[in-house]
């Protein structure tokens, strides 16, 4: 049995890591790749909903994720807005955007480091990992 899951689990990894390859960016490192391949999964439990299943955003509600500028600009508070949540206007895409993010306080320093790889990976042109430290470095500076 033991021996099923650890092969299930490993055809899993290798189906993620090949739609993520596919899907956008091909210069990934193994890091990045597993770590876009775990953001996946928590960005589609905590941010889909919102922020679509593309990044596209909610129309005038929820801004998309595609903005390379705002991400590159922002990138070192991205933790603490995930983390604590954000509210009063942003500009993204050239669109003013007004809505209330909610906090989410649950989410571990490595889980956030996970979907803010995705999110940059997949929906921008990064080609690198948001490392927990670098997290941790933006939630101390924008609590």
């Amino acid at each position: 049995m033991k021996i099923i899951y650890t092969l299930l689990i490993f055809g899993l990894m290798i189906i993620g890591f090949s739609q993520l390859s596919s899907c956008h960016n091909n210069n990934l490192n193994i890091q990045t790749a597993q770590y876009a391949v775990n953001g996946q999964k928590l960005y589609r439990a905590h941010c889909q909903n919102c922020h679509g299943g593309k990044g596209e955003g909610l129309g005038k509600l929820y801004p998309p994720l595609t903005d390379q500028k705002y991400l590159s600009e922002n990138r070192n508070k991205l933790s603490s807005i995930i983390k604590y949540g954000l509210s009063g206007e942003i500009v993204v895409n050239g669109e003013k955007y007004n809505q209330a993010m909610p906090a989410n306080p649950t989410l571990t320093d490595l889980d956030i480091a996970y979907i803010l790889t995705y999110v940059t990976t997949h929906f921008g042109d990064s080609d690198s990992t948001f490392t927990q430290e670098e997290v941790a470095l933006g939630l101390k500076d924008y609590k």
